[in-house]
């Protein structure tokens, strides 16, 4: 493997890994206020649909985007209803919300473009483009040289190579979700709102004694994993793909929470588990139709490797994952 081989597989990584660690954030800020959110794969999936469906009707992305965090944001409001106003079963609740968004898109899309339950593809600006950074060998220089990117970047030295093919080119949800991180750290660690989120989901009766409402605590956190949520998903119909098809989401919203637990409901570690998944992702969409010696593995092996890791790191090298102590509990105020 080359230089350039190993740059563009981290490439693929962080763009892979992008709608994971939104995922991942929103379920943290759900979960560490005690409101386990199963539930993300759905509003991944139906801001997926919806922000391609108004990115094409509109002609705008942003209008898409915006879209998209309703969606999700409506699923949020859902789930809190059901589980923090009702005090119902979060599990079943977020399952619920992965039936509901799974069959309602199809639906919708194929009543709306009747192109069997897909929308149409995306183009010019109905899609993010990337940002090409100063410095950064990008498609202007193809343009202007007559030559190919891809051959460009391959006669570049190493440290343009870094950051034309990997730091530069991505889209802006690229480096929002990189930014989300530190963000995510600073609201739960420096804020005052971030220390009673946590202390929500730890002892909420001492905090509903502190005459803070407990509710609305839970209520701001599921608001903020439906933005999150609503992200991640308009980022995979219009920035990663063009466009949305059945299921797009492929259980990227359960990997999530598999790189939630592994991350032990830390924002930086989040960032490592989801570029783990990620890069185990990309290995094995380059890598199909690996030959070892007279054999070939199939591709649907190499498809199922990143759920297969996922499982084995999940079994043997987390450890003991210790969740919010008052987390799946619906809280009842004491008269």
């Amino acid at each position: 493997m080359d230089f350039l081989t190993l740059v563009q597989i981290l490439d693929s990584t962080l763009r892979l890994a992008t709608p994971l660690l939104l995922a991942c954030l929103a379920g943290l800020f759900s979960e560490r206020s005690g409101i386990f959110d199963i539930g993300l794969e759905g509003k991944m999936l139906i801001a997926a649909f919806a922000s391609a469906a108004f990115a094409f009707v509109s002609g705008s992305v942003w209008i898409g985007l915006l879209a998209g965090i309703v969606a999700s944001m409506l699923l949020s409001v859902v789930h809190g209803l059901a589980s923090i106003t009702f005090r119902g079963n979060q599990l079943i609740s977020g399952v619920a919300i992965n039936f509901l968004a799974a069959g309602l898109t199809v639906v919708i899309a194929q009543s709306w473009f009747a192109q069997g339950g897909r929308t149409p593809s995306l183009s010019g600006d109905a899609r993010f483009a990337g940002w090409e950074l100063p410095f950064a060998i990008g498609p202007s220089d193809a343009a202007a040289a007559g030559r190919p990117l891809s051959e460009l970047i391959a006669q570049a030295g190493p440290v343009q190579q870094v950051w034309s093919e990997l730091i530069s080119g991505h889209s802006i949800l690229v480096y929002v979700a990189l930014v989300a991180v530190p963000a995510t750290w600073w609201v739960l660690y420096r804020t005052r709102f971030g220390l009673r989120l946590r202390a929500v989901g730890e002892n909420p009766e001492a905090v509903d004694t502190a005459g803070i409402s407990v509710i609305g605590l839970r209520y701001a956190a599921v608001v903020i994993c439906g933005v999150l949520c609503g992200l991640a998903g308009a980022y995979l119909a219009t920035a990663l793909q063009a466009g949305f098809v059945k299921d797009m989401t492929a259980g990227r919203g359960y990997i999530a929470l598999a790189a939630l637990i592994f991350s032990k409901w830390r924002p930086w570690y989040a960032l490592g588990a989801c570029l783990l998944f990620g890069l185990l992702q990309a290995v094995a969409l380059r890598y199909q139709g690996v030959r070892l010696g007279e054999i070939t593995i199939p591709v649907q092996v190499m498809e199922s490797l990143p759920y297969v890791l996922t499982v084995i790191i999940l079994a043997g090298f987390v450890g003991r994952a210790i969740p919010p102590k008052a987390g799946g509990a619906p809280y009842v105020k004491e008269r």
